[in-house]
């Protein structure tokens, strides 16, 4: 079927992010596969990252579904994009659904998607990950393709207000080779490495980043353990929980 909805948000996407003026530093793209399925596999520190996400695969002209909380398709505006953009909609009190979605268009051809932390992470650190992932990649045969932002959580993040100033804000994007996984292997060993090189990859975004906080006031986008105000992972976890 024609793709009538996907290419003009893309579209809609590119104006606003030269609008802002963003500057891009994305390294990677050639390992995006040109065609057949992949489980494309990202931190998780704002509420765009699904828009950076696909943008680092269009390169290589592919399209990304992402798998998505269910509210967001229940929204009267996001809602009728998200379906139209095949994107997969995940109940977590019924998640068996969503799962074998994803697993028909993987073996389809499509690269779904998958944010493995589940939630946003407000200390901007690797949470822990999900095994939906792996199992996904291990089930359809297909590689699990690695991925890191960077520069994000300055746009729109949990807890702080949207900042859609024309600021030049830098914006990091790195791409791993794509990680094969034998059916065999423990789900939770596959995820396992996939979170260690998402790690490196985030990393390396972080040390090629070209800007650092203005002032005390902006120290709120750093790691505690890069020297920020950041809530350290404890302390995130620890309002998550309340």
């Amino acid at each position: 079927m024609a793709e009538l909805v996907y290419p003009p948000v893309i579209g809609v996407a590119r104006t606003m992010f030269r609008a802002l003026d963003l500057r891009f530093d994305i390294q990677g793209t050639e390992h995006v596969p040109q065609r057949g399925g992949a489980v494309l596999v990202s931190n998780h520190i704002g509420y765009l990252d699904f828009v950076f996400c696909g943008l680092a695969a269009r390169p290589a002209k592919r399209l990304v579904r992402f798998m998505a909380k269910e509210s967001v398709f229940r929204h009267k505006v996001s809602g009728p994009l998200m379906r139209a953009m095949k994107h997969i909609p995940v109940d977590r009190s019924a998640g068996a659904g969503a799962y074998q979605h994803a697993l028909d268009a993987l073996r389809s051809g499509e690269i779904i998607g998958v944010f493995p932390e589940a939630t946003i992470s407000t200390s901007f650190t690797l949470k822990n990950f999900k095994s939906g992932a792996a199992r996904l990649a291990q089930e359809a045969g297909v590689p699990l393709l690695p991925m890191a932002l960077w520069g994000t959580q300055r746009l729109w993040t949990k807890g702080h207000k949207r900042d859609m100033r024309r600021s030049h804000l830098p914006v990091a994007i790195r791409v791993g080779e794509p990680m094969a996984v034998e059916r065999e292997e423990n789900a939770e060993s596959v995820t396992e490495r996939v979170r260690a090189r998402v790690q490196d990859l985030l990393e390396a975004a972080q040390r090629a980043y070209p800007v650092r906080p203005k002032g005390p006031e902006d120290t709120w986008w750093v790691p505690a353990h890069l020297g920020g105000t950041a809530p350290t992972p404890a302390q995130a976890a620890a309002r998550e929980a309340h």
